[in-house]
């Protein structure tokens, strides 16, 4: 049967004590492993512990943490007694939390660090379900409601649990709920998105008939497993018998990369863009031989991409041409990411090709994909042989996408999700006929390639009646190496203007020239030199727009947009309705003065 507890036994099974997981010793600084019959064993004692604590079948079981093992083996271990997992962004705030452990009523939390113990602290005497707080580390108050993990652990030790959870796995089913995934709410109250053991398993057999992972591949883990992608690829590793390594603090990624040397890792454009940005500004240093080297060296490596796109041979004169610019240039691109890397599988928002090829070059594979929380993660991928760098990749085996007459995208297939708990209307309204209403708007090119285009909300209508896709505009313009952020605002207005952060590291030859400090954000965006030399970079990326997409104004920021500012959703992503009421003032101040 099709069932994540049975897939861990069977796993374990054929590869016992080999490694599955691997993580950084905190006291060492190293990388400890665990093996397939150790976290078999770990899974099963989470179950009867929560089995002992009182919990059942579909009661919901939330998970507050860092990317951790202890992550994935309660995660396994909750569904194990066919309870039902919700998990939570590690900077979710109280309120966010509080509202979903109310609709679940949800009875237990596990919690990863101190920072998130406080906010169990609150929530444990403001939240009426929620009985028990279960923590990885850190120090817990003198409350028998919280449980720190090794006394977790040690509660499984009871009498008949053993006996109690084989009776439960003796009635596992493949519909089974698994979990309950809330999307960020950026244009509401939080959803629920269920999904089930059969959608995993439908994922699972669909990416490995595109992808072909293996036993031999290690991935590095270091998106949110909070996530449907992250989430949804750790459970295919599982899947596919290969190693998952955790980092649980992304901003070290870089750093580990070298350290892991993975095969794989889940990615989002965002991480691509700001490595790009990264390699330019330590290009513009150097001396102009060295920079017609790197130059020549990513050439050859976009004419050779022509040609593999296409699963065409390279000529025999350009292949040696490329064994010189790999040797010279091209393979130390790739050493930033381990120098073993055969894919990184990427989502999340929208990614300009231009940035596509340049990695492609390297010989860094981006499969670059789309998808949604509602369809298990992904929809559509590149092929490993034949793709287009200007599409969303090829439509996965097994699912149907077509496109309504208002040009929405419209997903059928196994992956697709049950409703939204709780939530009928809200599901009614997406879910018609089996098939998933997306909300993007895109199109099919050659019945195979999938292009999403905007987000159907978030289409500008000017008062002139005139739509306007904001992340067109964005991907151009933010493609620049002076804009570090960008969002273009236009909706019910007379023209499209933009809040742009600037990329104050690149800006800084020109500002320093005027006599200002990097220290003094505010002087530098305020500045009418700074501000020109953005003017004239912007006119220059939508020379091509049409007059009504182009942006006639602009306002510099000294903050990024940011998790932390609540501008952006965990997944990166523009909180578009929360950056328009944040800076309305700026805002109104661009149409006012025109």
């Amino acid at each position: 049967m099709e069932h994540i507890s049975n897939l861990l036994k069977e796993q374990t099974a054929v590869y016992k004590d080999r490694t599955v997981f691997k993580f950084k010793n905190k006291t060492t600084q190293k990388y400890d492993s665990i093996n397939w019959n150790e976290l078999f064993e770990l899974t099963n004692q989470v179950s009867r512990s929560l089995l002992n604590l009182g919990l059942l079948p579909q009661d919901k079981i939330g998970i507050l943490s860092n990317n951790k093992p202890e992550w994935v083996i309660s995660d396994l271990g909750i569904m194990g007694i066919r309870a039902v997992v919700v998990p939570f962004y590690a900077t979710a705030s109280k309120n966010e939390i509080k509202y979903i452990i109310d609709e679940t009523e949800m009875k237990l939390l596990f919690a990863g660090n101190q920072e998130q113990i406080e906010k169990a602290i609150w929530l444990l005497d403001n939240c009426d379900s929620l009985q028990y707080v279960v923590v990885f580390e850190g120090s817990v108050p003198d409350d028998k409601r919280f449980i720190v993990w090794e006394d977790f652990l040690n509660l499984s030790k009871q009498e008949n649990l053993t006996e109690q959870l084989e009776k439960i796995q003796n009635e596992l089913k493949e519909d089974d709920l698994a979990t309950i995934i809330y999307t960020s709410g950026t244009t509401g109250e939080p959803k629920g998105v269920m999904l089930g053991h059969d959608n995993f398993f439908s994922a699972f057999r669909i990416n490995q008939e595109r992808l072909q992972i293996s036993d031999q591949d290690t991935s590095l883990c270091f998106l949110p497993l909070s996530h449907v992608f992250e989430r949804t690829w750790t459970l295919f590793l599982l899947h596919c018998g290969a190693i998952n390594v955790f980092l649980e603090n992304p901003r070290e990624v870089i750093d580990e990369l070298p350290q892991v040397k993975p095969t794989l890792m889940c990615t989002v454009p965002r991480f691509f863009e700001k490595t790009y940005e990264g390699i330019q500004q330590e290009a513009q240093n150097w001396p102009s031989f060295k920079q017609n080297i790197f130059n020549w060296s990513i050439k050859i490596g976009h004419a050779c991409i022509e040609y593999l796109k296409d699963a065409k041979p390279i000529p025999p004169r350009l292949k040696i041409k490329h064994k010189l610019a790999d040797k010279l240039v091209l393979g130390k691109l790739r050493s930033i990411f381990g120098g073993n890397i055969k894919m990184m599988p990427c989502a999340g928002a929208a990614i300009d090709s231009a940035l596509l090829r340049f990695f492609h070059a390297t010989g860094t594979f981006i499969n670059y994909g789309y998808g949604a929380t509602e369809t298990t993660a992904t929809v559509s991928c590149f092929k490993s042989d034949i793709y287009n760098f200007d599409y969303c990749g090829s439509i996965m085996p097994e699912t149907e996408v077509k496109v309504s007459d208002k040009n929405e995208l419209l997903v059928k297939g196994k992956t697709v999700f049950k409703g939204y708990y709780n939530k009928p209307e809200a599901t009614a309204e997406v879910l018609k006929d089996g098939w998933y209403h997306t909300g993007d708007e895109g199109y099919i090119v050659d019945n195979e390639y999938l292009v999403m285009t905007d987000r159907l909300k978030d289409l500008i209508k000017t008062s002139g009646g005139k739509y306007v896709s904001p992340q067109k505009i964005e991907l151009l313009v933010g493609h620049d190496k002076y804009i570090e952020q960008i969002v273009v605002i236009g909706d019910n207005r007379k023209f499209i203007t933009a809040l742009i952060v600037p990329s104050f590291n690149q800006l800084e030859p020109h500002f320093t020239k005027l006599g200002l400090s990097i220290d003094n954000k505010e002087a530098i965006i305020n500045h009418v030199e700074i501000k020109h030399i953005i003017k004239e970079r912007i006119d220059q990326a939508q020379a091509e727009l049409t007059p009504y997409e182009k942006i006639i104004t602009f306002i510099l920021l000294s903050e990024p947009f940011s998790i932390d500012n609540k501008a952006l959703t965990n997944t990166l992503k523009i909180r578009r309705k929360f950056v328009k009421t944040q800076y309305k003032t700026e805002i109104d101040a661009m149409y006012s003065s025109f």
